[in-house]
C-alpha cells in the first residue's frame, strides 16, 4: 500500500504574477515501505521540517534561478538548508534544467544546469550525511530504507 499526504508549501500560488488566480501550494509525501517528500514550488520555510515529518528521501527543486524568484522558490543553497532541516538520508535536486525562457541564453546562460551542481557542494556542507542523486534526463536511481 502507498500513502499520499499532502503538506504546505510556500509559494504564491499564482501562476502568473499579476494573475488573479490562486491556488494554496503543496508538497507531497508519499509513504510506503519509504518516505519521500517532494516539496513541488517552495521556498524554505520554519515549519517545513515539522509539517513533513521524518522522510527518508527529498526531491528538492534547486532552479531559483538566483535572487529573481524571491523567497516562494529553493534555489541550490536553500534546498542544502531544508535537506539539513529535513535530515533526509538522500536527495534528488529536481526543477532545473528543463524550462529556459526565451533570452534567458544571453543573460545567465550558466543557470540552467548549474543549480543540480552547486546543490550537490552546497549539500555536502550543509547535510554532510546525505547522499545526492543528481539525474540526467532519463536517469534513475533506485532507493530503499525506511524511518
Amino acid at each position: 500500500a502507498l500513502a499520499v499526504r499532502a503538506v504546505p508549501a510556500l509559494h504564491d500560488g499564482r501562476r502568473l504574477p499579476v494573475g488573479r488566480r490562486h491556488a494554496h501550494a503543496l508538497g507531497y509525501v508519499v509513504e510506503g515501505e519509504a518516505r519521500t517528500y517532494f516539496a513541488g514550488d517552495t521556498g524554505l520555510f520554519e515549519d517545513m521540517a515539522k509539517e513533513v515529518g521524518p522522510v527518508d528521501t527529498a526531491l528538492l527543486p534547486v532552479g531559483g534561478w538566483g535572487p529573481y524568484l524571491g523567497e516562494g522558490h529553493l534555489n541550490a543553497g536553500r534546498a542544502a538548508e531544508a535537506l539539513a532541516l529535513l535530515g533526509a538520508a538522500d536527495a534528488v535536486p529536481v526543477h532545473y534544467g528543463t524550462y529556459w525562457p526565451i533570452g534567458m541564453d544571453a543573460v545567465r546562460p550558466h543557470e540552467f544546469h548549474a543549480p543540480g551542481h552547486e546543490f550537490e557542494r552546497l549539500a555536502a556542507r550543509h547535510a554532510p550525511e546525505a547522499v545526492v542523486h543528481r539525474l540526467d534526463h532519463g536517469g534513475s536511481v533506485r532507493l530503499g530504507g525506511t524511518r
